[in-house]
């Protein structure tokens, strides 16, 4: 894992000088403390930051192939590369190290784009193509590893966060309204959108190339769902699928323990991350250490399940323990790292996790991200199969009752009755063929927070959304699809991608130089999900019914059939308790709110009243507080009071090379 930096001039002009890329690499130095690497000519510089951890002794980046035409920086891992390096050699191509990135760098000069079908992998990565002049860029097919780029007059800027480009005087933060709106609404923006303007984020599952100073975006790889035509699958047996699961899933984790170095994993007490342990420990003779959170908070706290886990499977087991006051404590460190406002603090103690796992000496770490999204997990998908069984009788009484086993960690809920859950639910009941009909209410509610919205923000919003900005996008195909095959295409290429594996992901983990490894991203293992009929995903409202069925192979009863429960991570205590951090006070006052510009400065006043009062606060006003104050905090990071670390020098063994030159 690493990260990486560009620069291009886009015309053959003043040619590109070390010192810039030195300041890029040096702002996410985080990503790859072990060793730097740079590639430079006069129209090109290209970057690493490396986190070792496959070939250690000769896998310094940048790489080149054997004419030195070709060039590669690359963050990420491709867990094929022994299979497609065997293959390569099989065509005549001659390697150098033994890493994956001189893999990618071959696959790229036999097969051109078209490689990136061939990689199962997280990735981003530049290659620069000397006898052509120009730039290709790619990114894995479900967004697991960044790439930001922006332009600025001649010059195109890449790197894998946006502070690195930041670097460059002509590049000016400057917080985008519709971003702003899209983030208090959907939890993110939506690709390629970022949250400033000018910078775009490279979409997952596209490439990019540039040559004669354009760049064309290109899609490899798109999510796509069975049709609701599709026969179902009635002609297998459970048995077949089971038993295709188990080959796929197996080979997924396997593959992710390539590494020469140690390998964990973390338990969240839940049915995905223990599957994976679980398959870690019956499948390999590989040591296991395990690592989770505890909270503080026993609203939040899954330690028992956790613990009743570790034992089961007798692994090293390794606990974190957050407190409000460490997440209030951490925030403007985790809003550093995200480099966009957040409508919840659950990053926070995951960027707690990783640096305990750097701090035990490990970089990698596998986890069961993926596994709600591709097999129907989570509560918003029963959410809209008990409103279409609704709708078909909105008269009902009772129907409306089912929402309440779905949310017992909202309070309140449970004990309310069918008037209170039908004007909740019921707004767009009827509406069961519009696209969004899974997401529509959270959506809705979502924006109640942009209440909280200045006028001047609003006014920038409102003069600048078109259609196209500010809508999700609806592949051709997409009524074709079953109603929960819709909710997960919403929820997997949204939530998923933009926000769980940016935010909460890789974020948090390269925050620490943490490398994450996700076996139900595997790309094969997606595309089986993707075919499953509805009811091997969802059975009733029973969820992720497949993996239930598998996992009771290897994870005690009551994991395997335990109720998903959400991770969460406690909001408003966080920064109003027992202390207040300072930071809080001042980003919340009249006039930092007023400079800032983003929100109204009596309304969120009002609401810190409320809170210092010990009123209730709901789930609305708990997203809100996060909204605002990491909006606020993105705006003092990188807009009013940007700082830019000294570059990398030679004491950080870079390696240095050029057409003509190279040394260390």
């Amino acid at each position: 894992m690493c990260g990486i930096a560009g620069i291009l001039n886009l015309t053959e002009g003043e040619p590109v000088h070390g010192d810039m890329i030195r300041q890029m690499l040096a702002m996410i130095r985080h990503r790859g403390p072990d060793q730097f690497g740079i590639y430079l000519s006069d129209q090109v510089a290209l970057g690493n930051a490396r986190l070792s951890i496959i070939d250690l002794q000769t896998g310094q980046q940048p790489i080149g192939n054997e004419d030195g035409t070709l060039w590669i920086v690359y963050n990420g891992e491709v867990f094929n590369y022994i299979e497609l390096r065997k293959e390569l050699e099989s065509r005549g191509h001659r390697f150098t190290t033994h890493t994956d990135t001189e893999v990618i760098l071959h696959s790229y000069e036999e097969f051109g784009p078209g490689c990136l079908t061939r990689l199962n992998g997280q990735f981003a990565f530049a290659i620069w193509n000397e006898q052509d002049r120009s730039l290709f860029l790619a990114r894995d097919r479900v967004g697991v590893r960044p790439l930001f780029y922006t332009q600025t007059g001649s010059t195109l800027l890449f790197a894998s966060e946006i502070k690195a480009l930041l670097v460059d005087p002509r590049v000016r933060a400057t917080i985008d309204p519709l971003a702003m709106d899209l983030v208090f609404t959907y939890w993110s923006t939506l690709s390629p959108r970022t949250s400033f303007r000018g910078v775009v984020e490279l979409p997952p599952g596209h490439y990019a190339i540039v040559r004669d100073g354009r760049v064309t975006t290109k899609p490899y790889w798109r999510l796509s769902f069975s049709t609701e035509k599709h026969d179902g699958g009635r002609g297998r047996e459970l048995s077949d699928y089971l038993e295709e699961f188990r080959e796929l899933l197996v080979d997924a984790t396997c593959v992710r323990l390539r590494a020469d170095v140690p390998v964990g994993a973390y338990l969240s007490g839940g049915l995905d991350s223990s599957t994976i342990a679980s398959i870690i420990r019956n499948y390999t003779s590989n040591r296991l250490d395990t690592f989770s959170i505890a909270f503080s908070d026993p609203q939040f706290d899954e330690s028992e399940h956790q613990r009743r886990m570790a034992r089961f499977l007798g692994t090293e087991h390794q606990v974190v323990f957050a407190t409000h006051a460490d997440i209030g404590r951490i925030f403007p460190d985790v809003i550093w790292h995200t480099e966009t406002p957040i409508m919840r603090t659950a990053p926070a103690p995951m960027f707690l996790l990783s640096r305990l796992v750097r701090d035990r000496r490990f970089k990698v770490v596998l986890t069961g991200e993926g596994a709600d999204e591709f097999l129907a997990g989570y509560d918003i998908f029963k959410e809209a199969k008990i409103r279409r069984f609704w709708a078909s009788r909105a008269e009902s009484k009772w129907r409306p009752l089912l929402l309440k086993r779905l949310y017992p960690d909202i309070a309140g809920l449970a004990g309310t009755g069918s008037s209170y859950l039908s004007a909740f639910f019921g707004v767009g009941l009827s509406e069961v063929d519009a696209p969004d009909y899974s997401h529509a209410i959270r959506w809705r509610n979502n924006r109640r927070v942009c209440r909280f919205f200045s006028d001047q923000l609003n006014d920038a919003v409102a003069k600048e959304r078109t259609e196209e900005d500010s809508s999700v996008f609806y592949p051709a195909e997409f009524m074709n699809w079953g109603p929960l095959e819709r909710g997960q295409y919403l929820e997997s290429s949204i939530f998923l991608s933009q926000y769980l594996l940016s935010s909460q992901g890789d974020r948090m983990g390269m925050a620490h130089s943490i490398e994450g490894r996700y076996p139900f991203l595997d790309h094969r293992v997606i595309e089986f999900c993707v075919r499953l009929p509805s009811r091997l995903k969802m059975r009733t409202l029973r969820d992720k019914y497949l993996l239930r069925e598998l996992a009771a192979r290897w994870v005690p009863r009551e994991i395997a059939q335990r109720p998903k429960r959400p991770y969460r991570a406690p909001i408003h205590r966080s920064f109003f308790g027992e202390s207040t951090p300072d930071y809080v006070r001042e980003l919340l006052s009249t006039e930092r709110l007023k400079s800032a510009g983003l929100f109204k400065p009596a309304a969120v006043s009002q609401l810190v009243g409320k809170i210092e009062q010990g009123r209730p606060i709901g789930e609305t006003d708990d997203m809100a507080l996060a909204g605002i104050i990491s909006g606020q905090l993105v705006h003092h990071h990188f807009v009013a009071s940007f700082k830019k670390p000294p570059p990398i020098s030679e004491q950080d063994r870079v390696k240095v090379v050029s057409p003509t030159l190279v040394s260390h």
